[in-house]
């Protein structure tokens, strides 16, 4: 039996993991940090209140087989650049951190398609940048996933995402060969991914594009 934690659990790739990692036989245990508790009934599931400036209180709950951090905001919703970076950057390296004091800990992490710490953009340099801070902390295993747009229903009104979810399926007929990786993906797919690979046990760095992410959620799951 594994057990897990989920570092993001209300966001849309995290909301999705928790309910397909509770109905998951292979785990036992799921505990989520959270700034707010959850209404969940279920014998797996464990909430933590954990204020994120003061993660090292909640250390003792890394020490699980799978950490799953789906932390992430928008530079709108986060209200600058820096506010930005603190989530996406400095939250998530903080999590890698308390991980990598438990040697048997996986951590799985939700990054962006076209993550470059040398990018012009912003967005994507952060991100490429805590994907690079990652790789230097000498995980025992470190899985990083490049989803692009994701697909999904968000409790806050993103304007300019919800145009572009709208219009990305019409446009995924031409999105074919090396373009296909970016194709829109759905966070139920992402999530679905991220729990197969968590059960692979795979050590070392691993990366898996948008492309690739679709191709393994859509592959069956063997069974014994």
């Amino acid at each position: 039996m594994r057990s897990a934690l989920i570092v993001g659990a209300t966001g849309l790739v995290g909301n999705s993991l928790l309910e397909q990692i509770l109905d998951d036989p292979a785990y036992d245990h799921v505990t989520i940090l959270a700034r707010k508790a959850l209404q969940i009934q279920n014998a797996k599931f464990h909430g933590v209140l954990a204020h994120f400036e003061k993660l090292e209180d909640a250390s003792v709950h890394f020490d699980v087989d799978d950490v799953f951090c789906c932390l992430g905001t928008t530079i709108s919703k986060a209200g600058s650049q820096a506010a930005f970076r603190k989530i996406d950057f400095d939250y998530v390296v903080h999590s890698a951190k308390l991980a990598s004091h438990h040697p048997r800990t996986q951590f799985l992490v939700v990054s962006s398609l076209g993550a470059n710490p040398a990018s012009t953009n912003f967005y994507s340099r952060v991100k490429g940048e805590m994907e690079e801070e990652l790789q230097s902390l000498g995980l025992p295993a470190l899985h990083i996933f490049r989803p692009s747009l994701l697909l999904g229903h968000r409790s806050e009104n993103r304007p300019g995402e919800r145009i572009a979810q709208a219009v990305f399926p019409i446009l995924r007929i031409g999105l074919v060969g090396p373009l296909r990786k970016y194709r829109a993906i759905s966070a139920e797919t992402v999530a679905r991914a991220m729990i197969r690979q968590a059960k692979q046990g795979l050590s070392g760095l691993q990366i898996y594009e948008s492309d690739v992410i679709q191709s393994i959620a859509d592959t069956p799951e063997k069974t014994n």
